[in-house]
């Protein structure tokens, strides 16, 4: 399991999203989106290839996710689920409805969900 910070996720978002690409387009994107300085994503790029959850391709510095986003997603979420929850999915699912009510196809969706997981 490879933990990621905030700062890394945001990282891996523009390769998840725009694909392999080169560090100068990641430190584009964020500097845009999120105001960081072209040495704020080279320092956030490395971390990412010490944790090995991207490699580094030469030249131009080209980064590939090694970690999938549904496999970050799937250690986040177990890590959440033991942190918060004591290890409990069910509490997790109930403090994720909340008072919310669900509309009918809302709860038909999450019967399929959970029919598929049978």
């Amino acid at each position: 399991m490879i933990k990621l910070t905030d700062a890394e996720l945001k990282v891996m978002n523009v390769i998840w999203h725009d694909g392999d690409c080169s560090a100068k387009h990641i430190a584009d994107v964020l500097a845009e989106t999120v105001g960081w300085h072209v040495n704020t994503t080279y320092t956030i790029i490395h971390k990412c290839l010490e944790k090995g959850a991207i490699e580094r391709e030469d030249p131009k510095f080209i980064c590939h996710a090694v970690v999938s986003k549904e496999e970050a997603q799937a250690d986040m979420t177990e890590d959440l689920v033991n942190k918060l929850y004591d290890g409990s999915k069910n509490s997790l699912f109930a403090a994720l409805l909340g008072k919310d009510t669900l509309s009918d196809e809302q709860i038909a969706k999450l019967r399929r969900i959970v029919a598929e997981m049978e």
